[in-house]
């Protein structure tokens, strides 16, 4: 469409909109972004010294600045309640974070073997990056063509088309996390986000992310493993971790 429309424009006019378009951002702009990032990053209850202390071997993709970047996608996260509910919250979905990557470890599911598996063909939309494009991204992992494209339905960002976003686009990456954790309830009976403002406890986080393998004795090692992590970062942010921890 560009070029048919470059077409009818004269050589100077169409110099003058191909440099339009390449346009950098303005410095106020550029200033605004990074005024919005500053502000996330300060309001939000973990900083980067306690996030690199929760995370002493992470990947550089997942980086401080990615996280606090998708926050405003779901601005009741971490933001709900008390100063205690709030940590706890945070505290929380990190811990999950870090079981499901290994300390955020790893930005792709590790069994290749699985990566067909993923493709849910009754769908409409069917798998158009390919049947093998939808295994598991991310801090929480993400998987099967339904889920890419309902959470990217929520963001406004077309991962259907485009999985590959979430494992080299750091907020886009959170952005799926923090989706999941604020409007998934997967097998349990609430979100995770809910079970921790509504006083639930952490073990109802667990269920919602992956209940109907690991609770009601399904595997108490993974269980324990998620649980470790929560008690191990609400000590690092100063709070109590609360009861129900189990699921």
């Amino acid at each position: 469409m560009h070029r048919r429309i470059l077409g009818l424009l004269t050589a100077t006019s169409a110099a003058a909109a191909l440099c339009t378009l390449t346009l950098a951002p303005t410095a106020s702009a550029q200033k605004a972004d990074k005024t919005d990032k500053a502000v996330a990053a300060a309001e939000f209850v973990v900083s980067e010294a306690q996030f690199n202390q929760m995370f002493p071997n992470r990947n550089p993709f997942y980086t401080y600045s990615g996280l606090t970047a998708a926050l405003s996608a779901y601005p009741g996260f971490s933001n709900t309640g008390s100063d205690t509910v709030k940590k706890q919250e945070a505290a929380a979905f990190l811990a999950n974070v870090s079981h499901e990557t290994g300390g955020l470890v790893h930005i792709v599911e590790q069994n290749e073997a699985n990566y067909p598996h993923y493709c849910d063909t009754t769908q409409p939309y069917g798998c158009p990056a390919g049947n093998d494009k939808y295994y598991g991204r991310g801090p929480i992992q993400l998987s099967w063509n339904f889920n890419y494209k309902t959470a990217g339905d929520a963001l406004g960002i077309d991962l259907l088309n485009n999985p590959d976003l979430v494992q080299n686009d750091a907020a886009v990456a959170w952005k799926t996390g923090l989706w999941y954790w604020n409007t998934q309830k997967g097998p349990g009976t609430m979100t995770p986000h809910d079970a921790i403002v509504n006083g639930a406890g952490f073990g109802e986080t667990i269920r919602a992310i992956n209940g109907s393998l690991e609770c009601n004795g399904g595997n108490p090692g993974q269980v324990q493993s998620r649980i470790d992590n929560y008690r191990r970062f609400t000590q690092a942010l100063g709070v109590e971790p609360g009861g129900n921890l189990s699921c």
